[in-house]
C-alpha cells in the first residue's frame, strides 16, 4: 500500500481529532460522482469498518477502504493553507484529469 500522507495533513488531522469529541480518525473515500467522474470525500469518523486501511503518523490516523485505495494507490493527501483557503488535497499520480475544485478526477 502506498497511499501516505505528509507532515502537514498529519498535522490538521491531528488538530481536528483532538478538537472533535469521540473523533477518532479522517475517514478518504473515492465516490462515484462529480464533474469529473470521481470524487474525493472527507469525514471525521469515531471508529474503524472491519476492512479499513489505518494509516497512522504525527498522531493522526486516517482509514481508507480497500475499493477506495486502489484509486489513491500512489497518492499523498495533503494540507494546503493559503490565499485559497484551507483545505485537504490528493496529489494522485493515477488521475488523469481532474476539475477546477481539486476533489473530482477521473482515471483510464
Amino acid at each position: 500500500m502506498s497511499f501516505s500522507i505528509s507532515e502537514a495533513a498529519a498535522s490538521r488531522v491531528a488538530e481536528i481529532i483532538s478538537a472533535e469529541p469521540g473523533a477518532h480518525a479522517l475517514r478518504v473515500e473515492v465516490l462515484a460522482g462529480g464533474c469529473s467522474g470521481l470524487q474525493y470525500k472527507f469525514d471525521i469518523t469515531d471508529a474503524a469498518a472491519g476492512e479499513d486501511v489505518v494509516i497512522t503518523r504525527g498522531g493522526a490516523t486516517v482509514l481508507v477502504d480497500p475499493v477506495s485505495l486502489d484509486y489513491l494507490e500512489g497518492a499523498v493527501l495533503d494540507f494546503s493553507d493559503d490565499l485559497m483557503g484551507a483545505h485537504f488535497t490528493v496529489k494522485n499520480p493515477q488521475a488523469t484529469s481532474s476539475c477546477g475544485c481539486g476533489t473530482s478526477f477521473s482515471v483510464d
